[in-house]
Parts: structure tokens; C-alpha cells; sequence
């Protein structure tokens, strides 16, 4: 019996899989396409659990499809660009460049060790010219198509990585990656115009039956469509000037109190010319966060300016006009009337400044009074205090007062969104150059097409905070291409967020001179499978989704989503461990002792905590080379598929991974102590016997049957349940006969294909141990058949607190005694015990065995 050397066992099959190329796709091959493709990592130097997870999802589906019979594009590239690479350089003197192609090579080196079926001749870096002298052309393609341009704006400014932020990277107020409290700021930047695709991109929304519900809410609610009205308050004394105001409420315009413009809003800034304490607000609301949920839960402030506007509707009442921090400029008009009795915001800046509060909606609920104290009413219910509008409902108020607005003329129905334009610009170093000339007579300049690309210099200085390119003494000036005088290049970079919105084009045809062609896009595209995080939601996906819209109408494609179906997967999650000083401890500095846990040297109590997301600051990591180092990809990928659906969170445990290094070592025996000489089998002759024979044969189709479905709807945990079951059932054919022997082979060459996309070097060793022709990365997926699928077993799901750790194949008749017996026998259920003894054993004949402990 060979020794099962996962290690040695691995490079073996690597180095096979290499030498004959076995994942290089072909484009237009008579089959059908798939394209499966997992987020594409940042270059930080080492893979986490999170990747070996995410990248192991995508793996099963690309053998699995493979095996099918599809033209399989899986590729591997890398988001090269950003601040963590010119952070290392000010941190380490060396420079983002090397720093991040260094990180690449290392990465590389890990994926591969992980027996990723990657078309590695396709692999990119975004922070390569050869990749981003394309986007520089695209960006040139939108400014004179109008979706790119540049103004002057109210900036979300991170003090911190001195850089500006889009409203997506601002997470209650904070930057997304330093943490820090996000300013105000006026800058000069470059913008998309996504605006102008916020319809189409919301009504297509519906058509992504294949994403999860959650993304879609979430691109639904960021998106934000919202139907009301425009209106206009005449200044009081400023016969010529209004104050715009959007509201989806205009039925509540009886219970109009106090108008508030934000800080940002052109009025203000008018004022704060001639009065310093209004300046001296602005610059306070400045400081605050910009987040929506930061605003809604901030102290709500305002600041009288002393003027006031006529009501549209209601002859000789005026409203005063405030400054209030918790108005958006960047919504609707930067101006709102509050009515206080229907808004919880207006409520409580009402009552803290002594503005009128009015109810002009009675509830429905007979219980509720229209009174108002200290809580808005903000549900259904009929119009009071509104004249002619009174009994009304407030749909059918919404529509009177439209009406009564426009006839009026001071008013018109309005439909707005919440998202707003993409601010692309960067103030910062290691990023694409806007390829952008700034002249002083002819103005913004587009670089010729001869020039691109436009490359970062080599020699740049980070002993200064804010951007390098900014103060290089000789990168930015340049001649103006048309009347060629002295000019300045464009110092703002690209957000990150620009490269990874056409990554997945680049990869149908990483040749073409063009960044892809037309062709290879309308081949391969849209990607059938996406896997990634949630937390690129918002972000990632919509930008993906818009760029395909703007590149379609720059000619360079004709598609509209980029992303067929999308499966987001959970966190891998670890217990933390602190020790008596309140230090956090690694994994492997403790161990068990008994029910509670010790430092693995000095044997001091240690602290346990939570399960929760691994992370460095923690220390509840675990480092994927030491696990593929010890108990090889195979064993960790295959734990990684079977404790959780791929969409919730995954428990690392030690235990976990050692059983299912225990059950990779039951198949390689199985394997390699079986006489794999019977090759041919006639499976037709065992239709009638009731015997061990007949029970395998139905154990394999069953196998086939039950994992094929469930790789279909991602149900890959379930799939190692079967694989239990099918191992089972080899392992019981004892007898050491003829007949057996064939039977053991023809089960084992079943195993070996669908054990591939699981865990394909060691599926790859059982294939060459049957005499599989050629490699199992290449054989047909196997159809089963259904005739062999009808038996007197039927599966039983056997829980563990609740939760599938098994299915077992048992007599439909079984008593209860002996399905408790069989459950409490198998592996897996053995480790899940962990050597504790069940509290009880509930088994309901025909369905379900659930072990408590």
C-alpha cells in the first residue's frame, strides 16, 4: 500500500497539469462557452483563508463544467493598483511597483499550490501598461462622448490617505480603508456620468434572477428612485429668487414649518461672504461625517439666516430659512421644507430651534391621535389641516398637490435618484494616469492616442504627504498638443474602482490591441458564474454594470450586464483567544485542556471568545501554506466545501480539517488496496441480484445524480456528504473475488471524476491507480442512470445539533434501533462528536436522524 504523501502526491499532478496545458481555453471551439470567474485578489503577498475558500467555489464549478462538456474560460488576474502598495512603500522605502510585482510572484506561487484549473496564459496586472493604456483610451472614448468630465465639487475627503472618496467608499462616516472621519472638501475632479444610466441600470435589476436577493436589494436601495416633486419658495423681499426644493412628501406641504438648505448649497456659501459666524458653521459642518446613517444620527444643527420664503400655496405664510448639517447637497436640490409632525429629522431639529409643528395627517389606526410630542407620525393615513385636500389619502395627496403646484406654477412633478455621478479622481501616486493635458489657452486637452500610455515615473519622493505626481519636478509639464505651448499633465490617478470595472473583458482576449475584441467579447460574455464577496455589492457590481452600458455606447461592445450569476460567499470565521494581560493569541499558541483552554508554552489559562471573521488585528488567522503544507489543498479545499453552504460563514476548526485529512487517507487506501484489473463491467447483470453488487451499483448512480444536482444549485456541502456515502459503500464490499474487484473499479473510476472538482490531485492518483485513459481533469462528467436509481434504501439525513453532517443510504424498513446504530458508526458524525457522548439520538423513521450533544 502506497503512503498517502499529499505533498509530493500534488507537485506531482501540478506539474502534469502544466506540462500539457490542461486549462488553456481556446476561444470560439465548437462547444458551448462557460465563463466562471471569482473576484480577482489584490497583490498583498499572501493568500488568506478567505481566498482558498473563494477560489476553491470557483474551481469546483470550472472542473465541473469542463467535465461537462463546456469551453471553460477560468482566469486569474490581479487588482494591482492602489494606496495599500504606496503605503508599503512609504513604510519599507521601496517602491510600489516592486513591491506589488514581488507580492504577484508570491501569490502566483500559492494559487498554484492549490491545483487551480486557471488558464494562467491569460493572467493580467492592472498596474501593467499593457493593461491600462486601454482604459486610458476608453476614458478619452467617454470625455468626447460626454459620459467623462470634470468640475468642481463637495468632495468626501479622507484625511488620512489624503485622497478624495467616492460616496460608495464612505461607510458611516469613515473612510472605507483608514477608518478616519471623512471630510468636506471643494476640489476640481473627473466624473462618469452613471447618472444618466441610473433607470436603465435599476429596471435591469429585476432581470438578474440569478444573483441573490440581498445584492439586488442593496443596488435597488443605492440606486434610489424617488417619484415627487420640484418646488419653488419665493425669497420674501427677492422678487427674482427662489429656493428649489425637492420632496417626495408633497402632500404634507400644509405642515411646511422652516425651510433648510444644506452647507454646501450656493446660498449659503453667498451668505458666508459678508457673515463670518455663518462661515464659521459651514466650515463645523464640514468636519462632520458624510454618510447618510452618520447624518441621520448626529446632533441635528442649524443656523437661522434671517431670511425667509413665501408658501407656494397658502397666501401670507412665510417659513424661516435655516443652514441645517443634516442636508445633503448631493440629493435632490441641497434644499428641503421640513414638516416636523411627519419626519423624525425635521421633528427633532423643530423642536430644538422652536419651529411650529403642524399635523396634517390622521392616522388610520383608530388608537392614534395626530398629536405630535417627540415622535414623528411617519405612517398611513388621511390629510387633516390642508384645506381642500382634507380626507384625502396620501397618494391621492401627493397628486392634488402636484396639481395645485403647477397650476400654480411654482411647481412641477419631479422624478430623482439617489446615486450620484462617479468622481474618478485619485490624489495619489500608484494609480492609472487620467490621460489629461491642462493648457492655458486651449484648456483640457486630451493626450493623442500616439502617446498613450501615459506611465507613472520611476523617481517620485513619499517623504511629503499628499501626491508625489503633484510636486515631481519634471513629470507634469509637457506641451499642449494642439497649440504647443507649455502645458501641464493631469495629476489625479484613477480609483482602483475604474480597472476592476473591465477586468473580465480584458481576460476574453488578453492579445488584442484594442483591450479586447468585439468578437471575443460577444463569445465569452456575460460571465456565466461570479463569486465574491458581498462587500463589493454596491461598489464593484454597479460600476461593472455601468461600464458595460458606456463602453456599448463608445462601440466597443454591445452588451449590457457583465455578470449572468453572482454568489457571494460567506466569511471564514475563527475563535479568538486572549491571554491574562488582554493580548490576542494566535490559534496555535493555546490548546484544550479538558473543557477549557491554556498557552500551548508557559500553560496559563487563556481567555476563549468569539467565532468571528478572521482577522490580523485578532489574530484569529490561520495560514493556508502551513495547512496545505501539513494536510495538503486537497484536505483544506475540502474542508473549506463541506461544513457550510458556500453563502454563510464557515467555523475553521481543527478538528474539521483532521477529518477530512482523515477521510482524503481512507480514499487514497481505498484506492491503492483495491485490484483495479477488472476494468469492464457489466452492470445489466446485477439489475436482479439483491446482493452487496447491486447495492454499489445504485450507490454509484445515486452518487451521480445527487452530486450533479447539488454542484448545480451550490449545494457543495452536500456533495461531501455523498461522497461519504459512496466511500461507504465501496468500503463495505468486502469479499476478495473477481467479480468484486470490477465492481471496486468501476465504483473507484466514478469516484475519481466526481471527486475531481473537489479535490482533483488526489481524484487524479485514483484515476491512475483504475487505468483511467489519459487524466481526469479531461474525462466526461458520467450520466446516471436512472434505472439503477429505484431501490429499497432510501437516504437519510443525519444532523448534528440541528445542522446535515451526513446522509446515509439504509433500508426503507429499518427500526429505529439499528438507523441509530448506523448513524452513530459513520465517520463524520464521529467527528462531530469529537469524542462526547450523544445526549440522545431522535430518529423519524423514513426521514431524518438528528443526533443531540
Amino acid at each position: 500500500m502506497a503512503v498517502f504523501n499529499a505533498s509530493a502526491l500534488e507537485q506531482k499532478w501540478q506539474k502534469i497539469w502544466a506540462e500539457n496545458e490542461s486549462f488553456k481555453t481556446e476561444n470560439y471551439i465548437n462547444k458551448p462557452k462557460y465563463y466562471v470567474l471569482e473576484m480577482f485578489p489584490y497583490p498583498s503577498g499572501r493568500i488568506h483563508m478567505g481566498h482558498v475558500r473563494n477560489y476553491a467555489l470557483g474551481d469546483v464549478v470550472a472542473r465541473y463544467k469542463k467535465a461537462k462538456g463546456f469551453n471553460v474560460l477560468h482566469p486569474m488576474g490581479w487588482d494591482a493598483f492602489g494606496l495599500p502598495a504606496e503605503n508599503a512603500a512609504i513604510e519599507r522605502g521601496v517602491h510600489p511597483g516592486s513591491w506589488t510585482i514581488e507580492n504577484i510572484a508570491a501569490m502566483r506561487s500559492q494559487l498554484q499550490s492549490m491545483g487551480l484549473s486557471y488558464d494562467w496564459s491569460r493572467e493580467l496586472a492592472t498596474c501593467s501598461p499593457d493593461y491600462f493604456q486601454h482604459e486610458q483610451k476608453m476614458f478619452l472614448e467617454f470625455f468626447s462622448k460626454g459620459i467623462a468630465y470634470r468640475k468642481e465639487s463637495w468632495v468626501n475627503w479622507d484625511p488620512v490617505e489624503n485622497t478624495v472618496l467616492a460616496n460608495e467608499q464612505v461607510v458611516d462616516g469613515k473612510g472605507w480603508r483608514s477608518g478616519a472621519d471623512v471630510e468636506r472638501r471643494q476640489l476640481y475632479g473627473w466624473f462618469l456620468k452613471i447618472t444618466d444610466y441610473a433607470d436603465e441600470l435599476l429596471q435591469a435589476i429585476e432581470k438578474l434572477d440569478r444573483w441573490p436577493d440581498r445584492v439586488r436589494v442593496m443596488q435597488h436601495n443605492w440606486i434610489g428612485k424617488s417619484q415627487g416633486a420640484s418646488l419653488h419658495f419665493k425669497l420674501v423681499g427677492e422678487d427674482d429668487k427662489t429656493i428649489e426644493v425637492f420632496t417626495t412628501r408633497p402632500d404634507t406641504l400644509h405642515g411646511a414649518s422652516f425651510i433648510a438648505i444644506s452647507p454646501q448649497h450656493p446660498l449659503a456659501a453667498q451668505l458666508a461672504q459678508d457673515k463670518p459666524e455663518i462661515a464659521g458653521f459651514i466650515a463645523e459642518c464640514a468636519q462632520t461625517g458624510t454618510s447618510e446613517a452618520a447624518i441621520e444620527t448626529a446632533e441635528k444643527k442649524g443656523f437661522n439666516t434671517g431670511l425667509s420664503v413665501e408658501h407656494p400655496l397658502i397666501e401670507g405664510r412665510t417659513l424661516q430659512v435655516y443652514i441645517a448639517n443634516f442636508v445633503l447637497m448631493d440629493y435632490g436640490t441641497g434644499a428641503i421644507f421640513g414638516c416636523p409632525a411627519h419626519d423624525q429629522r425635521d421633528l427633532d431639529f423643530a423642536l430644538k430651534y422652536k419651529c411650529e409643528v403642524l399635523p396634517v395627517i390622521q392616522p388610520n389606526d383608530e388608537t392614534l391621535t395626530s398629536e405630535i410630542t417627540d415622535t414623528a407620525y411617519t405612517g398611513p393615513g388621511t390629510l387633516i389641516n390642508s384645506g381642500s385636500w382634507n380626507g384625502l389619502d396620501i397618494e391621492a395627496g401627493k397628486k392634488a398637490a402636484i396639481k395645485a403646484c403647477e397650476e400654480k406654477g411654482c411647481g412641477t412633478a419631479k422624478t430623482t435618484f439617489r446615486l450620484r455621478d462617479w468622481g474618478v479622481s485619485r490624489q495619489r501616486y500608484w494609480g492609472c494616469p487620467i490621460p489629461i493635458i491642462h493648457c492655458p489657452s486651449c484648456g483640457v486637452v486630451p493626450v493623442p492616442d500616439s502617446d498613450l500610455p501615459v506611465c507613472l515615473p520611476e523617481d517620485v519622493d513619499f517623504s511629503t504627504p499628499g501626491n508625489p505626481l503633484e510636486r515631481h519636478p519634471s513629470w507634469a509639464d509637457t506641451t499642449c498638443p494642439k497649440c504647443g505651448t507649455a502645458a501641464r499633465r493631469e495629476t489625479d490617478t484613477f480609483d482602483t474602482f475604474f480597472e476592476s470595472s473591465w477586468y473580465f473583458l480584458r481576460f476574453t482576449d488578453p492579445g488584442s490591441e484594442r483591450g479586447f475584441s468585439t468578437r471575443a467579447a460577444q463569445y465569452w460574455m456575460p460571465v456565466d458564474q461570479y463569486i465574491g464577496g458581498v462587500e463589493h455589492a454596491v461598489l464593484h457590481l454597479l460600476y461593472s454594470r455601468f461600464f458595460m452600458r458606456a463602453l456599448s455606447d463608445v462601440d466597443y461592445l454591445e452588451l449590457d450586464e457583465p455578470f449572468a450569476g453572482l454568489m457571494t460567499q460567506g466569511m471564514v470565521c475563527h475563535q479568538s483567544f486572549k491571554d491574562e494581560t488582554g493580548q490576542w493569541l494566535f490559534p496555535e499558541e493555546v490548546e484544550k485542556d479538558g473543557q477549557e483552554w491554556k498557552h500551548r508554552e508557559t500553560g496559563k489559562p487563556v481567555q476563549a471568545g468569539r467565532v468571528e471573521k478572521m482577522s490580523k488585528s485578532k489574530r484569529n488567522v490561520v495560514d493556508p501554506e502551513q495547512i496545505i503544507a501539513t494536510y495538503g489543498a486537497d484536505t483544506a479545499r475540502l474542508f473549506m466545501l463541506s461544513d457550510s453552504p458556500p453563502e454563510r460563514d464557515l467555523e475553521w476548526t481543527e478538528s474539521g480539517v483532521e477529518g477530512a485529512w482523515r477521510f482524503m487517507q481512507k480514499i487514497h487506501r481505498l484506492a491503492t488496496q483495491s485490484d483495479t484489473s477488472g476494468l469492464s463491467l457489466d452492470i445489466a447483470g446485477f439489475k436482479e441480484q439483491q446482493g452487496p453488487g447491486a447495492s454499489l451499483i445504485t450507490a454509484v448512480h445515486k452518487a451521480i445524480a445527487d452530486i450533479s444536482a447539488d454542484i448545480e444549485r451550490f449545494a457543495f456541502n452536500r456533495c461531501v456528504a455523498h461522497f461519504h456515502v459512496l466511500v461507504s459503500a465501496i468500503t463495505a464490499l468486502k469479499e476478495e473475488t473477481a467479480e468484486n474487484a470490477a465492481l471496486k473499479s468501476y465504483a473507484l473510476r466514478h469516484l475519481a471524476i466526481l471527486l475531481s472538482p473537489f479535490s482533483p490531485h488526489l481524484a487524479e492518483e485514483i484515476w491512475q491507480q483504475v487505468s483511467g485513459e489519459g487524466l481526469v481533469c479531461d474525462a466526461a462528467w458520467p450520466e446516471a442512470d436512472e434505472n439503477w436509481l429505484v431501490s429499497d434504501k432510501i437516504e437519510i439525513a443525519v444532523q448534528v445539533n440541528g445542522k446535515v453532517r451526513a446522509k446515509l443510504m439504509l433500508a426503507a424498513d429499518i427500526d429505529k434501533s439499528e438507523a441509530e446504530k448506523a448513524a452513530l458508526q459513520d465517520e463524520a458524525i464521529i467527528r462531530y462528536l469529537d469524542g462526547k457522548a450523544p445526549k440522545r439520538v431522535i430518529v423519524v423513521p423514513g426521514r431524518i436522524i438528528n443526533v443531540v450533544c
